[in-house]
């Protein structure tokens, strides 16, 4: 199965650290405003997700959005979210950890692109 959006062991693990701390959470793609192009993470609620909102999967049972303008581009990249020490975005529920989820990418091949295609 090709999955659109995929987490390092690092970022499962303080997924499951937030989701701890906070309950139920969820991911967007931040599109490039306060906080660059960051994952941004959220307490379930706290950010409406709208028609324009891409679902791209889920990552240690947190889903995890993109808005669909930044999907047209995005959309033959598998996005690897990972985690590294620092201050991220300053929305987002893992600054105060002293850590911040990072977005890496690989582009898909033709035969993944294919099987997304169905």
């Amino acid at each position: 199965m090709v999955e659109r959006v995929t987490a390092t062991d690092a970022a499962l693990a303080l997924i499951d650290k937030l989701t701890e701390k906070h309950g139920p959470i969820m991911f967007h793609q931040s599109g490039g405003c306060c906080d660059g192009s960051s994952p941004m993470c959220y307490p379930v609620g706290d950010l409406i997700i709208g028609d324009a909102d891409v679902l791209l999967g889920e990552i240690g049972g947190a889903k995890f959005y993109m808005h669909k303008s930044q999907f047209d581009y995005w959309k033959h990249t598998q996005l690897i979210i990972d985690v590294v020490d620092g201050r991220g975005g300053m929305f987002s529920l893992e600054g105060v950890e002293g850590k911040r989820f990072l977005t890496r990418s690989r582009a898909f091949t033709s035969e993944e692109l294919a099987l997304l295609s169905k």
